[in-house]
């Protein structure tokens, strides 16, 4: 056989699963003697010109690509999510790639436990999928990596130069390499290196002051590894198809539709119409921004779409992700301009249930921008320029939905969403609480439905889903539930079939109690987390047996891959699925899986820490907090009306010792019977407000708290003491006694 040529070597080594190499490439094509030299000739200069890469063992990969075995770093492991990137990557023309790791199996393909792995950790790693869609299961761990973290250098009065993690959950405090030439008060990436005793902080990078502007939210951005900045030519190519006509489709832009979304929006994905029909059913049309239409398969956009997931929310900023001429521009749904719109057209019945649906590619003319409260206040006028002949259909063909809703009796928690009010300079003004109104609730039925119905249609068409999977909760959370609320008294039996129902009983016996949003949390705690895959579960929580997110394109690729399975599905043209991509779909699910709980993370930390910027002014004050949370080492406490999680230690209950109950979830004094629980409301002075980590610090007052403490065990014991040897007991200012407003509990 005469000597392969570059497309047949890398069609090759793209096919085989394996770790190629020269000898693997020789069999493969019959080469011998001096065909093998020449051989090894064309792959140095298939090297040389940027074809391929080395990797380990001598094998061999497309440039840009990695090879289907490699050494791995990992970079987050949290429970079974575990993603990491290449040791070596030599392609100076892109940022690393991701690889979602999955955790189901032993090494080498074998069934068995997992294999556990940290931040860090070297792994040899088989890889699947196309770059940037990687997917990888552990072949072998390697060893122990050296943990990355973010901090701020401090001084110590004793140790010198410190390293405090920018992670409130992180306790430890580092020492900083001697080398290690920072000022004091600078925010620094850096590593870990050494053991025990030995550890230090040697920093890699430098990041400036963290109290600038947007400071808190880049703390976030750095410390999660979130892409906020586009690779050459994205922002270029998103420019480019934003400014190309729209392609052929029908035209609807005769059609009222409108837009309704929170006041501070940034973008506008979906668009509703509805009209009643002569039987009493509903035409409900609901219009989603035509993301597929511009982002196509293997372009530019597309892999950096795919790499961010989705789009991140702070309060001072987003990172997108699709550039901002796409994203706030061609793509967002914008009264006044034509714009292409994928759209799911149902007729509803009323009760609720979708009799027929089908759907269109279509070029529409936003008619109105509303906020949620101005539709709301149309509504409870009954009145308003655009009341009768926009809104007035859609509340009607709500109140159909409203029944399907109740049929099916989905979880129902009311729990609140905080939001951080800014005024132009980037300061706090306040923190404010969501206010939950019938538009807000219209508009998700109604998005509800049409993702419903796009799961249906890729099922009926026997296409590939994406699925939004959220299971039912697992035997050991339900256990823990049951115990809490038994000590409330509420009755939760285990040998019931667990639906949705069944947490809204609990909910609704809870009501009328003060603890109702202690309850709330508890339950959500109970609950599953979601996540994206091709393999259907059902969405517990919305009660539905399939579930597939098709209505917010803009900001979340798991919507970008349900469109373009439409596209294809329904014969809609241009820019559906790729041929392969069902194969591919398990790897991207994990990926946009880990993307989305990255910015949750990112976002919820952000809050906490613009809520102890807000509160920096106010330590040393007196404030009512309730009791959010209780472990063995102190409770843990929320600022009525702002949010944001301080620490109350067991130091600063004073030199009474407490006893932690567990299930009851309360901590109570051994000699005084002091109770510390869930859900209790009390007065705590604010000790300290840290805006870099987010974290408070609370005592309480009239209670002097101690320096060194011995340790406790669960049961009320110190480490070392032997059971029935607690001492005398004492009470009175600093010794445990109860301050006021905390109620004695009841002795075991």
């Amino acid at each position: 056989m005469s000597l392969p040529d570059r497309d047949a070597i890398l069609a090759f080594i793209r096919q085989t699963p394996g770790a190629v190499g020269k000898r693997e490439l020789a069999r493969a094509f019959s080469l011998h003697g001096e065909e093998r030299d020449a051989l090894k000739a064309l792959l140095r200069e298939m090297e040389e010109e940027g074809l391929l890469s080395g990797g380990p063992g001598r094998s061999l990969s497309r440039a840009g690509h990695l090879p289907h075995v490699a050494m791995l770093v990992v970079l987050e492991a949290v429970g079974s999510r575990v993603v990491a990137e290449p040791e070596r990557w030599d392609d100076a023309d892109g940022p690393k790639p991701r690889v979602a790791i999955a955790m189901a199996g032993g090494g080498r393909g074998r069934a068995g436990p997992p294999v556990k792995v940290e931040s860090g950790d070297r792994i040899l790693t088989r890889i699947s999928g196309e770059h940037p869609k990687y997917l990888g299961s552990i072949i072998k761990r390697l060893g122990r990596g050296h943990a990355r973290l973010m901090g701020v250098v401090q001084q110590d009065a004793r140790e010198g130069l410190m390293l405090v993690p920018v992670d409130k959950r992180e306790r430890r405090r580092w020492p900083l390499h001697h080398a290690s030439d920072v000022p004091v008060g600078e925010l620094v990436r850096a590593e870990l290196k050494g053991s025990g005793a030995r550890t230090h902080a040697v920093v890699l990078e430098r990041l400036g002051s963290p109290m600038h502007a947007k400071s808190l939210s880049a703390i976030a951005i750095a410390a999660k590894g979130i892409p906020d900045e586009f690779p050459d030519g994205v922002e270029e190519e998103a420019v480019a198809v934003s400014t190309a006509p729209l392609s052929a489709r029908q035209d609807w832009t005769h059609i009222p539709f409108i837009c309704i979304d929170p006041v501070d929006a940034r973008d506008h994905d979906d668009a509703v119409w509805a009209e009643a029909l002569a039987d009493g059913s509903f035409r409900l049309i609901v219009a989603i921004a035509d993301v597929s239409a511009y982002v196509r398969p293997g372009s530019a956009l597309d892999r950096s779409a795919f790499d961010r997931g989705n789009s991140v929310y702070f309060p001072d900023q987003v990172v997108p992700m699709l550039p901002h001429s796409l994203s706030s521009g061609a793509c967002s749904l914008k009264a006044g301009a034509d714009k292409a719109v994928l759209a799911c057209v149902m007729d509803v019945a009323a009760d609720g249930s979708i009799r027929r649906h089908s759907f269109h590619r279509a070029r529409v003319r936003i008619a109105e921008n509303l906020a949620y409260e101005a539709a709301q206040a149309m509504a409870d006028a009954g009145e308003g320029p655009i009341w009768a002949n926009m809104l007035a259909p859609l509340w009607a063909c709500w109140s159909a939905l409203k029944r399907a809703r109740a049929k099916r009796a989905p979880l129902a928690l009311d729990l609140p969403e905080r939001r951080v009010v800014l005024d132009d300079k980037g300061d706090v003004l306040g923190v404010a609480v969501r206010e939950r109104l019938d538009a807000h609730m219209l508009i998700e039925d109604m998005m509800i439905a049409a993702n419903v119905t796009a799961a249906a249609a890729l099922e009926a068409g026997k296409a590939p889903v994406m699925y939004r999977c959220h299971e039912a909760p697992g035997r050991e959370k339900l256990s823990s539930l049951k115990d809490y609320l038994a000590t409330m008294g509420i009755p939760f039996a285990l040998g019931q079939v667990i639906t949705p129902a069944t947490f809204n009983r609990v909910i609704a016996l809870s009501a009328d109690r003060t603890e109702l949003p202690e309850i709330m949390e508890a339950v959500l705690r109970a609950q599953t987390q979601a996540y994206y895959a091709p393999r259907n579960t059902g969405h517990f929580g919305l009660s539905l047996a399939s579930y597939a997110h098709f209505t917010s394109p803009i900001r979340r690729y798991a919507d970008i891959c349900v469109h373009r399975a439409l596209v294809s599905a329904c014969k809609l043209g241009e820019g559906g699925l790729p041929d392969g991509a069902d194969s591919r779909f398990a790897a991207i699910g994990e990926h946009i899986s880990f993307t989305e709980r990255r910015a949750m993370e990112a976002e919820r930390e952000t809050l906490d820490r613009y809520v102890a910027r807000h509160l920096a002014a106010q330590v040393g004050q007196i404030l009512r907090a309730r009791i959010s949370g209780v472990q063995a080492f102190g409770f843990f406490a929320t600022v009525d009306g702002i949010g944001g999680d301080g620490l109350v230690p067991v130091s600063a209950l004073g030199e009474e010792r407490f006893r932690f109950d567990e299930a009851g979830r309360f901590l109570e004094g051994v000699e005084t019977a002091t109770r510390y629980a869930v859900g209790q409301r009390l007065e705590l002075r604010l000790e300290d407000a840290e805006p870099v980590t987010g974290s408070l610090r609370f005592s309480i007052p009239g209670v002097a708290g101690v320096g060194a403490r011995p340790r406790f065990r669960r049961d009320g014991q110190r480490d070392g003491q032997r059971d029935g040897k607690a001492g005398p007991g004492r009470s009175g200012p600093g010794r445990g006694g109860p301050p006021p407003g905390v109620r004695r509990g009841r002795r075991s």
